[in-house]
Protein backbone atom coordinates (compact mmCIF):
# COMPACT_ATOMS: atom_id res chain seq x y z
CA UNK A 1 0.00 0.00 0.00
CA UNK A 2 1.14 3.54 -0.84
CA UNK A 3 1.33 6.07 1.85
CA UNK A 4 -0.89 8.73 -0.33
CA UNK A 5 -3.63 5.02 -0.18
CA UNK A 6 -3.59 4.96 3.55
CA UNK A 7 -4.04 9.15 4.23
CA UNK A 8 -6.90 9.77 1.66
CA UNK A 9 -8.60 6.61 4.17
CA UNK A 10 -7.60 8.47 7.36
CA UNK A 11 -8.48 11.94 5.63
CA UNK A 12 -11.97 10.64 4.17
CA UNK A 13 -12.74 9.05 7.84
CA UNK A 14 -15.98 10.77 9.49
CA UNK A 15 -18.62 10.25 11.82
CA UNK A 16 -22.03 8.90 10.74
CA UNK A 17 -24.51 8.81 13.14
CA UNK A 18 -27.66 6.21 13.63
CA UNK A 19 -30.01 8.86 11.60
CA UNK A 20 -27.74 8.73 8.46
CA UNK A 21 -27.89 4.71 8.32
CA UNK A 22 -30.71 2.67 5.97
CA UNK A 23 -32.50 -0.10 7.13
CA UNK A 24 -29.77 -2.84 5.31
CA UNK A 25 -28.39 -4.82 7.92
CA UNK A 26 -24.86 -5.10 8.25
CA UNK A 27 -23.58 -8.79 7.31
CA UNK A 28 -22.04 -10.81 10.36
CA UNK A 29 -19.14 -11.16 8.18
CA UNK A 30 -18.62 -7.56 7.84
CA UNK A 31 -19.18 -7.12 11.75
CA UNK A 32 -16.63 -9.97 12.19
CA UNK A 33 -14.15 -8.01 9.65
CA UNK A 34 -14.03 -4.43 11.32
CA UNK A 35 -13.71 -5.66 15.29
CA UNK A 36 -10.67 -8.20 13.97
CA UNK A 37 -9.11 -5.71 12.90
CA UNK A 38 -9.59 -3.71 15.50
CA UNK A 39 -8.07 -6.50 17.62
CA UNK A 40 -4.57 -5.80 15.61
CA UNK A 41 -4.30 -2.06 17.22
CA UNK A 42 -1.06 -1.31 19.56
CA UNK A 43 -1.28 -2.33 23.22
CA UNK A 44 1.62 -1.90 25.66
CA UNK A 45 2.97 -5.75 26.67
CA UNK A 46 -0.09 -7.39 24.69
CA UNK A 47 -2.54 -7.05 27.21
CA UNK A 48 -5.01 -6.38 24.69
CA UNK A 49 -7.38 -4.78 27.34
CA UNK A 50 -10.87 -5.11 25.18
CA UNK A 51 -13.64 -6.65 24.98
CA UNK A 52 -16.21 -6.22 22.01
CA UNK A 53 -19.95 -7.20 22.45
CA UNK A 54 -22.82 -6.62 19.58
CA UNK A 55 -25.79 -5.85 20.88
CA UNK A 56 -28.56 -6.91 18.50
CA UNK A 57 -31.70 -7.99 18.86
CA UNK A 58 -34.14 -6.09 21.32
CA UNK A 59 -31.51 -3.70 22.21
CA UNK A 60 -31.81 -1.84 18.83
CA UNK A 61 -35.35 -0.61 20.20
CA UNK A 62 -34.41 -0.66 24.06
CA UNK A 63 -31.23 1.23 23.54
CA UNK A 64 -33.36 4.21 21.93
CA UNK A 65 -35.90 3.83 24.81
CA UNK A 66 -33.93 3.98 27.70
CA UNK A 67 -31.44 7.09 25.70
CA UNK A 68 -34.56 8.54 24.83
CA UNK A 69 -36.32 8.39 28.73
CA UNK A 70 -32.58 9.19 30.42
CA UNK A 71 -32.17 12.65 28.59
CA UNK A 72 -35.97 13.23 29.02
CA UNK A 73 -35.01 13.64 33.14
CA UNK A 74 -31.80 15.17 32.48
CA UNK A 75 -33.31 18.09 30.00
CA UNK A 76 -36.13 20.41 30.14
CA UNK A 77 -38.43 20.22 27.66
CA UNK A 78 -37.25 23.50 25.89
CA UNK A 79 -33.72 21.61 25.65
CA UNK A 80 -35.34 17.76 24.85
CA UNK A 81 -38.91 18.64 22.87
CA UNK A 82 -41.00 16.06 22.30
CA UNK A 83 -40.31 15.51 18.86
CA UNK A 84 -36.27 14.83 19.52
CA UNK A 85 -37.94 12.45 22.51
CA UNK A 86 -39.69 10.39 19.77
CA UNK A 87 -36.70 10.53 17.19
CA UNK A 88 -34.80 9.43 20.28
CA UNK A 89 -36.45 5.92 20.98
CA UNK A 90 -36.23 5.33 17.64
CA UNK A 91 -32.45 6.06 17.37
CA UNK A 92 -30.58 2.80 17.06
CA UNK A 93 -33.49 0.70 15.08
CA UNK A 94 -30.79 0.64 11.90
CA UNK A 95 -27.70 0.62 13.78
CA UNK A 96 -24.92 -2.36 14.41
CA UNK A 97 -23.97 -1.92 17.91
CA UNK A 98 -20.64 -2.71 19.25
CA UNK A 99 -20.21 -2.31 23.56
CA UNK A 100 -16.51 -1.52 23.90
CA UNK A 101 -15.37 -2.32 27.28
CA UNK A 102 -12.16 -2.33 28.76
CA UNK A 103 -10.03 -3.95 31.77
CA UNK A 104 -6.85 -2.57 32.30
CA UNK A 105 -4.22 -4.13 33.42
CA UNK A 106 -2.53 -3.75 37.03
CA UNK A 107 0.67 -4.05 35.04
CA UNK A 108 0.49 -1.02 32.98
CA UNK A 109 -1.04 2.69 33.59
CA UNK A 110 -4.92 2.99 32.70
CA UNK A 111 -4.00 5.63 30.41
CA UNK A 112 -2.36 3.42 28.34
CA UNK A 113 -5.03 0.49 28.19
CA UNK A 114 -7.76 3.09 27.39
CA UNK A 115 -4.87 4.55 24.63
CA UNK A 116 -5.18 1.20 23.04
CA UNK A 117 -8.70 0.38 23.16
CA UNK A 118 -9.01 4.28 21.36
CA UNK A 119 -6.33 2.33 18.91
CA UNK A 120 -8.94 -0.60 18.42
CA UNK A 121 -11.63 1.72 18.07
CA UNK A 122 -9.85 4.06 15.28
CA UNK A 123 -8.70 0.34 13.43
CA UNK A 124 -12.55 -0.60 13.37
CA UNK A 125 -13.62 3.08 12.21
CA UNK A 126 -11.19 3.14 9.39
CA UNK A 127 -11.74 -0.29 8.58
CA UNK A 128 -15.84 0.88 8.51
CA UNK A 129 -14.49 4.31 6.29
CA UNK A 130 -12.85 1.78 3.52
CA UNK A 131 -16.20 -0.71 3.03
CA UNK A 132 -18.41 2.42 2.77
CA UNK A 133 -20.13 2.03 6.55
CA UNK A 134 -20.86 4.61 8.39
CA UNK A 135 -19.75 4.65 12.39
CA UNK A 136 -19.51 6.49 15.68
CA UNK A 137 -18.46 5.88 18.98
CA UNK A 138 -20.78 7.32 21.41
CA UNK A 139 -19.25 7.71 24.80
CA UNK A 140 -22.68 9.12 26.28
CA UNK A 141 -23.31 9.32 29.86
CA UNK A 142 -26.88 7.12 28.66
CA UNK A 143 -24.78 4.79 26.05
CA UNK A 144 -22.59 3.87 29.28
CA UNK A 145 -25.81 3.33 31.74
CA UNK A 146 -27.44 1.68 29.18
CA UNK A 147 -24.52 -1.53 28.71
CA UNK A 148 -24.00 -1.43 32.03
CA UNK A 149 -27.88 -2.61 32.54
CA UNK A 150 -28.16 -4.57 30.18
CA UNK A 151 -24.94 -6.94 30.38
CA UNK A 152 -22.89 -8.74 32.33
CA UNK A 153 -19.37 -6.09 33.30
CA UNK A 154 -16.53 -8.58 33.96
CA UNK A 155 -14.57 -7.47 37.53
CA UNK A 156 -12.30 -5.41 36.63
CA UNK A 157 -14.05 -4.14 33.35
CA UNK A 158 -15.46 -0.44 31.94
CA UNK A 159 -17.49 0.08 29.64
CA UNK A 160 -15.86 2.91 27.26
CA UNK A 161 -19.55 3.23 24.97
CA UNK A 162 -20.82 1.81 22.15
CA UNK A 163 -19.74 2.14 18.19
CA UNK A 164 -22.30 2.63 16.26
CA UNK A 165 -22.35 1.01 12.19
CA UNK A 166 -24.41 0.92 9.78
CA UNK A 167 -24.92 0.54 5.43
CA UNK A 168 -25.73 4.46 4.20
CA UNK A 169 -28.34 5.95 3.36
CA UNK A 170 -28.23 6.89 -0.34
CA UNK A 171 -28.54 10.88 -0.50
CA UNK A 172 -26.21 12.12 2.33
CA UNK A 173 -25.12 15.51 1.46
CA UNK A 174 -21.30 15.72 1.94
CA UNK A 175 -19.37 17.50 4.97
CA UNK A 176 -16.45 20.11 4.28
CA UNK A 177 -14.17 18.98 6.94
CA UNK A 178 -11.63 21.07 8.36
CA UNK A 179 -8.67 20.39 9.87
CA UNK A 180 -6.07 22.76 11.25
CA UNK A 181 -2.61 22.86 9.41
CA UNK A 182 0.35 21.14 10.24
CA UNK A 183 1.88 24.33 11.15
CA UNK A 184 -0.58 25.09 13.59
CA UNK A 185 0.11 21.55 14.97
CA UNK A 186 3.64 20.49 14.82
CA UNK A 187 6.66 22.11 15.72
CA UNK A 188 10.90 21.15 15.69
CA UNK A 189 12.91 22.21 18.96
Amino acid sequence: MEIESLSEIIKKRRTYYASDFSNEPLPREAVETIVENGLWAPTHKLTQPWRFAVLEGVHKQEMGVFMANFYRELFTIEEFSNERFEETKRYANNATMIAILCKPSSRLPEWEEVAAVSCAVQNMWLSCTVMNIGGYWDTGAATIKYVENCMEIKEGEKCLGVFFMGNLKQDLMEVNRKRKPLSKKLSWI
